[in-house]
């Protein structure tokens, strides 16, 4: 296996850059102990960023992470800096455990989104379309198609996007247009011919199939942006066009508003979703060789600074890098990948996975393990089971083409009681919840909105059977989406039980979610924000105490993000102590790592790669020399502020033997990862883990995606 080359690229994304001055000696009273999590936020950024840098990676595989980290940028601009833009109009100065107010955050974010935008303009430049060059495919320029290829994307043009057009002007009888959120415009001056006056327009480029027009043989490509610029004449006849210039908005969409007084909470969610489409901008974003005039009238209409201005010289909108990245050649892409039924099914897509959870707790690894098969059959299953008295589901996100609808559907049409649990405030996602829940209450399911102040992020299914010894319950907890799409992509596991403690827990879950109960003990499960995070500082505690007696103790977690401070503070504590902590944290991390005197016992580290990892696992020693006698728990729930206090999670114990195993394996295979895994220094930056030293053939090299497909494939096929 060949070693990352230490490319120019590559050295920039590791260089160090610090949120503070050298860290040095930080105690527990010192605010510079959190790190900031909006750099933090970027600091992740740039490690997927890298996966478009890094050579390793297949190069269509490298286009696709290019568009993902434009995304990225895109949601952390709506997201986040318009709040911080808000806090500072008000004059409010950064909170308590902040070192950085407001203002001088902003000015440290945008030095940071530059980098970001110049490596990533480098890289597509200078290093992959060059590279997509050399295997026949372009993206091409206006100025690169032959006179026949020009004439052919015109007649494309007048056919499918002019009549789409509407250039809209700006003058005393015009206002200056809307312009909608993350939408690509071409600014156009014009005049009059035979006058001196210079007149302002807005094109928009249209949202038509595909926004990258294919030449004919589905390997080289010129954006439709260019086609429409360089026809413009089409749209102002009799005018002059005297400079064009392509540019993009960002609208901010934190504009969460506390709904615990809201009468009506479907109403004040389309109300706010109609207030984010108006919101204000936080962002413009414009092309190579910006026309002064046109970006300060642009400025001036949508209240924007100087600071809110951001140039490129190659792709205003790296989302129509998609289009290359989906092209058909295998070569030039991960190796394909189909998730196995999971072993406990013996192979079968049909098995009944009621049956094979009484025989014994079952364990689902997504997306090794196919979602299709075991989650969407569960509820499959149940609708169509006679003996199913009664469906209870929670959705955050759930896909387009949802199969779990129609199946909650048919089971509360043969009678059964159907409950669905919808998160109306699921971010980006308010718009397809509503029509779910419309479309459940439409067919007579009970349809509830959650705990009033809370959203509902937990991942649970619960199924009550008629059996011949009774009533029997079934769950299924997990920690991620109901998405049949991003199943395929996020990696996330899920464990089907019918222990009836869990179960027993599950009840009084949804009782708490759908009506008035007050419930605030669990059998085993960790809920929030009743019980979860006091368990979870419990659990730090305890391996405190193991550590001061002399006793094995350690703490391995896995999550999405780290941010809440007290648990933070647990951990420095847990360190000092001598507990050896590892925290595997995808996103951004606010604990420091390895400080001296602080945490010298907690490594943090960072998987990224083919497959967003999303699942959360807890474990911890319990004083216990075999690992797998250790606690272990799987959830919802990211150790962030937001998740323990103000959204109703379940973590629930995993406690068969197999199980555990199962978990260990993955723990053991991301520490030991020296292709994937990143690892935190002192300051908050990151450094990828070095290889150096390592034969060749050392699995650790394989990198954690593809050691598990292996793994899975092995124990699947195996046999």
């Amino acid at each position: 296996m060949s070693k990352t080359p230490a490319t120019s690229t590559e050295a920039a994304i590791s260089r160090t850059r610090s949120d503070f001055e050298d860290p040095g000696k930080i105690g527990l009273e010192d605010r510079a102990r959190f790190l900031n999590r909006d750099l933090q936020w970027l600091e992740f950024n740039r490690r997927v960023l890298f996966q478009a840098i890094d050579p390793r990676n297949p190069l269509l595989e490298r286009v696709r992470f290019l568009a993902i980290t434009s995304s990225n940028l895109d949601e952390f601009f709506m997201k986040r800096i318009g709040g911080l833009k808000r806090r500072r109009s008000m004059g409010l100065g950064g909170q308590a455990w902040e070192p950085l107010p407001p203002e001088k955050q902003l000015t440290e974010l945008r030095r940071v989104v530059l980098e970001l935008v110049d490596l990533q303009r480098r890289c597509l430049r200078d290093d992959v379309l060059p590279q997509l060059s050399e295997e026949g495919i372009e993206l091409l320029d206006w100025e690169d198609l032959t006179e026949d290829e020009r004439i052919e994307a015109e007649s494309w043009y007048r056919a499918n996007v002019f009549p789409i057009l509407t250039p809209l002007a700006v003058d005393p009888g015009h206002r200056f247009p809307f312009i909608s959120n993350l939408s690509v415009s071409i600014g156009v001056m014009v005049r009059r011919v035979g006058e001196t006056e210079e007149l302002f327009a807005r094109v928009k480029v249209p949202e038509v199939p595909t926004r990258l027009y294919d030449l004919g043989d589905g390997r080289r490509f010129v954006p439709v942006q260019q086609i429409i610029e360089h026809n413009l004449d089409d749209l102002f006849p009799g005018m002059e066009i005297l400079r064009i210039m392509p540019f993009r908005v960002t609208r901010n969409a934190d504009l969460e508003q506390d709904s615990e007084d809201a009468e009506d909470l479907l109403q004040h969610i389309q109300q706010q979703l109609r207030e984010r489409r108006f919101a204000r901008s936080v962002r413009l974003e414009v092309g190579s060789r910006p026309d002064p005039r046109m970006v300060r009238l642009i400025l001036d209409e949508l209240d924007l600074d100087e600071e809110d201005l951001y140039q490129t010289d190659t792709l205003l909108d790296y989302g129509i890098l998609g289009g290359i990245a989906d092209i058909d050649q295998p070569d030039l892409r991960f190796p394909a990948w189909r998730p196995k039924i999971p072993r406990a099914l013996d192979g079968d897509e049909d098995a009944d996975i009621l049956a094979a959870t009484r025989r014994g707790d079952l364990l689902v690894h997504m997306p090794y393990e196919s979602f299709d098969a075991s989650v969407e059959r569960f509820v499959e299953q149940a609708a169509a089971d006679p003996r199913v008295l009664c469906i209870k589901q929670t959705l955050y996100r759930t896909s387009g083409d949802s199969p779990f609808i129609p199946s909650l559907i048919k089971a509360a049409e043969s009678g059964k009681q159907v409950a669905v649990l919808v998160e109306l405030r699921a971010r980006f996602d308010e718009a397809r919840n509503i029509h779910w829940a419309r479309k459940l209450e439409d067919a007579g399911v009970h349809v509830a909105y959650g705990v009033v102040g809370l959203k509902t992020h937990t991942k649970t299914v619960l199924v009550v059977r008629q059996e011949a010894a009774g009533i029997r319950c079934y769950a299924y907890v997990g920690t991620g989406n109901f998405n049949s799409k991003t199943a395929k992509l996020y990696e996330d596991l899920g464990l089907f039980t019918s222990d009836p403690a869990i179960t027993e827990d599950l009840v009084s879950l949804f009782n708490y979610m759908t009506g008035r109960s007050r419930q605030r003990e669990y059998n085993k499960m960790l809920v929030a924000p009743t019980t979860m995070k006091t368990s979870f500082l419990e659990l730090i505690d305890r391996e405190i105490l193991l550590a001061e007696s002399g006793r094995p103790a350690r703490i391995i977690c896995k999550m999405n993000q780290l941010e809440d401070r007290e648990v933070t503070d647990a951990l420095y504590r847990a360190s000092q102590a001598g507990v050896q902590i590892d925290c595997i944290v995808r996103g951004f991390c606010c604990l420091r790592a390895g400080v001296p005197g602080l945490s010298d016992n907690i490594r943090v580290s960072s998987i990224i790669g083919r497959f967003l990892e999303h699942s959360r696992i807890f474990w911890f020693s319990g004083g216990r020399e075999d690992p797998l006698d250790g606690d272990f728990y799987i959830g919802s729930a990211d150790w962030m502020y937001r998740n323990l206090h103000n959204r109703v999670e379940a973590t629930v114990p995993v406690e068969a033997r197999p199980l555990r195993e199962r978990l260990w394996e993955i723990l053991q295979i991301e520490l030991q990862d020296h292709r994937q895994a990143w690892d935190m220094r002192p300051d908050g930056t990151y450094a990828l883990r070095d290889a150096g030293g390592l034969d060749p053939e050392d699995p650790r090299l394989e990198g954690t995606h593809a050691a598990l497909m292996r793994l899975t494939r092995d124990r699947i096929e195996g046999d």
